[in-house]
């Protein structure tokens, strides 16, 4: 049983309440909304081609834009910006962004309204060294960084600026990894370090941030965070942020995924969207995460008003069933290759295609092959089909489960690789049941407290919700079958009416992947408007899996969203490693523009391609340097050698 005080709430959101903190004039934390923000891609010394993406970045609805400072001449550039936004009538905050130099880090306080700082390399060098140190030893470390520090914090409390004490999962200090390994608990003591020596100072001015390009990582360090926080009497508020998203739906769905897991219990104060994209296109995706919870901030389950006077309703917390800062999967008994130790199956509607023409099945992963009269299988093809009450006039493909309405199907003839949907209530009534697969639908917040010891055996729940705050009715459903040890496999069901494309995936990586990244679930069935199409939905089903790490059906490209310090054109050069890489399914391959978000960031990759130089790459096995300063013309083809030479290349 696990403890829990990260969240104000788990059955209901509510906001957790943190400091508010003065940037610029648009302050954050505390009752102001969920702030939103990117970072600029351009050379900071190019003073009209930053300002001009700044402002680019503003109109998108960027209320905060952080630029790149690596060196003193960056930072002091940082003033010649800042004076032209502002002879155009922008004031936007500014937020200098720093690693390696404090001396930049200390010149860039006096100018912008807003330093971050990473306390895996403020003062630290990391160079992979695994080294044993005594009690006396790390104290000592801490007090050599702790002079360092000082200065900046000074500085910030002169002018008024505010500090974002930003930890990175992959560039954690060699002395954090050490003592603490390559973990949340690692990330966040990295954390706590830099706020304590600012608090000693007096100064409260922080922001904290957790990323990881890892959603699991990130969501369980932030948890971890903010319980750390609450037991020191501290409340600072969130930058949320994955790093390393990617591109194009790939990057949304993984953004979604971590930002909107956390946004589900409330914590987040600001929100920043890395996708390998121009950044002006960053802003309106974490507007959209946003947006729901705005909306939803004085909503209950049910989509009631919550009365203002009252204290909303807590979950006991601390006869929690599972830990939110560790992942492992609900345990099942499998049924049918759903659940157990079977990876979590996608299930699709069909109804409403033309089910004369096996063609449509293209889009849910079946080729059909007329000439064969044979179906190729994709690697996201899906494993369920719902059709409701309507009836092919073709065979399926074998291993493609179909699943009709509980009448439709008492009438089949042949019920071979055929299975029933049933409501809760008719399943405990019906006297016929398919000896192999029973799929028994209930809506969440209606059964949450029921007898649900009758499901035994052949069944798997079909979970659904019309609740506004539906990912907690669910989990609230969960917890229960946990605690009445009840252990039927779970697909859980989402209904999206009236979304277009672009928010049916973020909201969808939000509700599904908040509950996947708790290990709860052993399937997904997203329903949306028929316009939305087949394909999409389909794709967006795998998307959440991939992106929780509980199914891995393609490569993962764990690539940066770039700014002044990138080496390449990092959109060019993803797409291009993408085209001749996208079918090794599994390999996870990090690409970097620079050496900052290099061996670190992609530390959970297979193989990294880091610029290292102009038109110079190096290249990684894992956190292994295997080949240096390859030029930029050559370097794919050695990335795709090193792959081949370690057996995972397939044409």
């Amino acid at each position: 049983m696990e403890e829990v005080t990260y969240c104000n709430s788990l059955n209901q959101y509510s906001r957790f309440l943190t400091r508010e903190v003065n940037i610029g004039d648009i302050p954050m934390g505390g009752l102001n909304p969920i702030r939103i923000q990117s970072m600029t891609t351009t050379d900071t010394m190019d003073t009209i081609g930053t300002v001009e993406q700044t402002i680019r970045m503003v109109n998108s609805g960027c209320e905060y834009v952080r630029i790149t400072a690596p060196s003193m001449k960056e930072a002091e550039n940082l003033a010649n910006i800042k004076k032209e936004l502002r002879s155009r009538g922008y004031t936007v905050p500014l937020v200098a962004d720093i690693h390696f130099t404090p001396n930049a880090a200390e010149a860039a306080a006096r100018i912008v309204e807003k330093v971050r700082v990473n306390p895996g390399n403020y003062a630290d060098k990391k160079r992979f060294e695994n080294i044993e140190y005594t009690q006396q030893a790390y104290q000592a470390e801490l007090d050599r960084i702790y002079k360092k520090f000082i200065p900046l914090v000074k500085i910030c409390k002169e002018y008024g600026t505010a500090m974002r004490i930003g930890t990175n999962h992959g560039s954690l200090s060699d002395r954090i990894m050490s003592h603490y390994g390559d973990t949340p608990r690692g990330m966040v003591e990295s954390a706590m370090e830099f706020i304590r020596m600012c608090e000693d100072q007096n100064y409260y001015n922080l922001v904290i941030s957790m990323k990881a390009s890892n959603t699991q990582v990130m969501v369980q360090a932030y948890r971890l965070l903010v319980e750390t926080m609450v037991k020191e009497g501290m409340n600072y508020p969130l930058h949320l942020g994955v790093t390393e998203a990617g591109d194009g739906e790939d990057g949304r769905i993984k953004s979604a995924v971590g930002i909107g897991t956390l946004l589900e219990d409330g914590l987040g104060d600001t929100i920043r969207v890395s996708l390998t994209e121009d950044p002006e296109f960053e802003a309106p995706v974490a507007k959209a995460l946003a947006l729901r919870y705005e909306k939803r901030a004085l909503l209950d389950l049910n989509g009631n008003p919550l009365s203002t006077t009252g204290q909303r309703e807590r979950l006991v917390i601390g006869d929690l069933p599972y830990s939110p800062y560790a992942y492992q999967r609900r345990h099942t008994l499998p049924v049918q290759h759903i659940g157990g130790a079977h990876h979590p199956v996608v299930m699709m509607d069909v109804s409403a295609e033309n089910l004369k023409d096996p063609y449509f099945l293209t889009s849910v992963g079946y080729q059909y092959s007329a000439g064969l009269d044979k179906y190729n299988m994709a690697d996201q093809a899906c494993d369920l089909v719902y059709l409701g009450d309507a009836l092919p006039s073709f065979s399926f493909p074998g291993n493609l489960k179909q699943v009709y309405n509980y009448e439709t199907w008492l009438a089949l003839k042949n019920k071979q690789n055929c299975h029933p949907l049933l409501s809760f209530n008719d399943y405990l009534t019906v006297t016929v049941k398919d000896e192999f697969l029973n799929l028994v639908s209930l809506k969440a917040e209606e059964l949450a407290g029921a007898d649900l010891s009758a499901l035994q055996g052949n069944v798997v729940l079909v979970l659904e919700t019309e609740a506004a705050h539906g990912m907690a009715a669910q989990r609230a459903l969960f917890i229960s079958l946990m605690k009445h040890q009840l252990e039927v496999p779970v697909i859980i069901k989402r209904s999206y009416a009236g979304l277009n494309a672009d928010d049916l995936m973020l909201y969808a990586a939000t509700d599904l992947g908040a509950l996947l990244t708790d290990g709860m679930g052993d399937g997904v069935w997203i329903d949306a408007d028929r316009e939305i199409g087949l394909s999409l939905v389909n794709a967006t089903s795998f998307g959440i899996l991939q992106a929780t790490r509980t199914r891995i059906s393609k490569t993962e490209y764990i690539s940066c969203p770039s700014c002044g310090r990138t080496l390449f054109d990092l959109q060019e050069t993803t797409q291009l490693i993408r085209s001749r890489t996208d079918h090794l399914k599994g390999i996870k391959i990090g690409i970097m523009g620079c050496i900052v978000n290099g061996p670190g960031e992609m530390a959970d990759a297979d193989y990294g391609y880091v610029g290292t130089g102009p038109d110079k790459i190096t290249l990684y096995r894992g956190k292994e340097v295997v080949k240096k300063n390859v030029n930029a013309g050559r370097a794919l083809d050695d990335l795709i050698d090193l792959i081949k030479e370690d057996g995972n290349w397939v044409d």
